[in-house]
């Protein structure tokens, strides 16, 4: 098997598995949001903590252990990344799956203002078009909502926080992921030894729901896994089509399984939210021929000159 194929196989795990993360979280609905967050936390150190030790990369992580700037970013990372699964989580189980989907749709629009934003980038013409028909998507759901989409919003703006900060970072998917973990783990730790002593705790009192809040960690840990196996094999581009598959998935769940509404003015929100997205690939796609062929230029030009 190529590393192309194993790259598309690898992409299409991580974000089939997230796209069906609604059923996992359905199933944890007597657990409060912030206890299956808890949770996933805390599982996904040990998960994470038990694959390093058997790779045999402590070295790594001794050395990013040492170096506080790194450290300070890979806590407000992983704060983002709090933030984005509890909304998740309190979405999915609030039944607006529709809206979490939604979220997941605008998030490469928002990752687009935050590059202009925080990097100083600058947009392309098609790229000023998208985000203004994704502004317009979300005024139109915002009147259809009565209110703005505020699920949606935080989990596109908390996940492209987080991917811009990693970007920044350019850290291994394990040694990245159990860091974060562990910035949270401690809190995360301490509040469900706290909620041991009450009422409220779902740990321990029936079968199913203690083993799903168990397997928390690998529910978390292996898209993630998956995700960095394809990102080290796969085009940008390619990644960046596969990643509208977790959206569709989710969505078609809210619709089609959890029969939540879908009225005239939503749909047509989302229909102009999937029009800015494919004005934003197709330009992608054509800059990322033009470069192509520049580059390919330039090499015979200085084939040429030798």
């Amino acid at each position: 098997m190529t590393e192309l194929r194993k790259g598309y196989l690898f992409g299409l795990g991580a974000y089939v598995l997230w796209g069906f993360m609604p059923v996992y979280i359905k199933q944890l609905h007597e657990a409060g949001s912030v206890e299956i967050l808890a949770h996933r936390v805390v599982w996904s150190v040990v998960l994470v903590a038990l694959l390093l030790l058997a790779l045999r990369r402590g070295r790594q992580l001794q050395a990013l252990v040492r170096q506080p700037r790194k450290l300070a970013a890979i806590a407000f990372a992983a704060a983002l990344l709090a933030v984005n699964w509890w909304m998740y989580i309190y979405g999915v189980n609030s039944d607006r799956v529709v809206e979490t989907a939604l979220g997941y749709f605008i998030n490469p629009l928002v990752t687009v203002v935050l590059g202009v934003t925080v990097l100083r980038e600058r947009l392309r013409p098609a790229q000023w078009v998208a985000v203004g028909i994704g502004a317009a998507a979300v005024a139109v759901l915002t009147i259809d909502y009565g209110r703005l989409p505020y699920i949606a919003l935080t989990l596109a703006v908390s996940f492209g926080g987080y991917g811009l900060v990693k970007k920044r970072l350019k850290l291994a998917a394990a040694e990245g992921l159990l860091v974060e973990s562990g910035v949270l783990a401690i809190p995360s730790l301490a509040y469900l030894i706290w909620l041991t002593s009450t009422p409220d705790s779902t740990f321990g009192d029936e079968p199913h729901t203690t083993i799903l809040l168990v397997l928390a960690g690998a529910v978390t840990a292996i898209p993630l896994l998956f995700f960095a196996g394809a990102a080290n094999r796969l085009p940008l581009s390619a990644l960046g089509i596969l990643q509208y598959l977790t959206p569709i998935f989710q969505l078609a769940l809210g619709v089609f399984l959890y029969h939540e509404p879908m009225p005239p003015a939503r749909l047509a929100g989302f229909a102009l939210v999937w029009l800015a997205l494919i004005v934003f690939t197709a330009d992608g796609f054509r800059t990322a021929r033009a470069n192509a062929r520049a580059n390919q230029r330039a090499k015979t030009k200085e084939l040429a000159t030798t």
